[in-house]
């Protein structure tokens, strides 16, 4: 029996090294010099092409850093020229779920709709990648009023916390006041930079964030900082119009490679805002939406 290969031998870091080890100079216009004792890219020629420091191509190369983000990952299988196919490996071997070239999916798969028909009780809606609205249940639309009459282009979390010049999304049509809008601001534009790395030629994630970096200076400031994480939980206070104050709890489940965001807004059980939450999810004259 072979001897296995260890994660010295086949991780990301000896990936990278073997990559840039067969990369010749002259063919990304390098040339290639009688100084040279390999036949490959240089580190420093690496980390140029990748717009990265020549010590964190080191530390990765040596398994010191292991879990690079999605843009230097996306940066480094650029520089090193690879397929299709080794990309989605080296995201895989960071950690990382492989970018799609298909467009942000807005169809929900069937195992959650089930999932999401047996959640009574609870306001839940479901966002796209790029926080596009694409389902929410009576639920919902009790407690946070009847999204449906907005346009569905404008039927999107971050345009109405981050709203441009002539928009007038109100997927919430009272005020709903979070405990800490700055970090909660900061999680909506770090989903968005995650969505890019997971869907990078997605035209409607693409308009979407020039539209916001050209017209919300507040989303621009927060963009440029190059964070990135994943939206989970959150306080709110809804300003309800019939059941007055509703404190509710925010948490946000992701399906998988689709990146569907799961938004279940409930009140702890017992004492008032229970009673609120019950009577705001309960009012009349709303409906879920169509099956998405």
């Amino acid at each position: 029996m072979g001897v296995m290969p260890t994660q010295e031998e086949t991780g990301l870091g000896a990936t990278i090294r073997a990559w840039r080890g067969r990369l010749a100079p002259s063919s990304v216009g390098l040339p290639s010099g009688r100084a040279r004792r390999a036949r490959g890219l240089r580190r420093e020629e690496l980390a140029e092409r990748a717009g990265v420091s020549i010590d964190y191509v080191v530390r990765l190369e040596q398994g010191r850093s292991t879990t690079p983000s999605a843009q230097v990952v996306a940066s480094l299988a650029d520089a090193l020229r690879l397929s299709a196919a080794e990309r989605d490996h080296l995201h895989r071997l960071a950690g990382l779920v492989p970018p799609s070239d298909a467009p942000v999916p807005d169809r929900v798969p069937p195992g959650v709709r089930r999932v999401l028909g047996r959640l009574g009780g609870v306001a839940v809606a479901v966002f796209a990648a790029d926080w596009r609205m694409v389902w929410w249940n009576a639920g919902w639309a009790g407690l946070l009023g009847d999204p449906s009459a907005a346009p569905p282009e404008l039927r999107n979390f971050a345009r109405e916390r981050f709203p441009v010049d002539g928009d007038a999304v109100h997927l919430a049509q009272w005020p709903v006041a979070v405990a800490n809008q700055h970090l909660s601001d900061l999680a909506i534009v770090s989903d968005l930079r995650r969505a890019t790395g997971r869907f990078p030629r997605d035209v409607r994630l693409t308009e979407l964030i020039r539209t916001l970096t050209a017209g919300n200076a507040d989303f621009a400031r927060l963009w440029a900082s190059g964070t990135v994480a994943a939206h989970r939980e959150d306080h709110k206070t809804v300003a309800h119009p019939v059941a007055g104050p509703v404190e509710v709890d925010c948490d946000v489940l992701t399906d998988g490679d689709s990146e569907f965001k799961i938004v279940i807004l409930s009140a702890a059980s017992g004492g008032v805002a229970a009673e609120r939450f019950g009577k705001a999810v309960g009012a009349s004259g709303v409906t879920p939406a169509p099956t998405p």
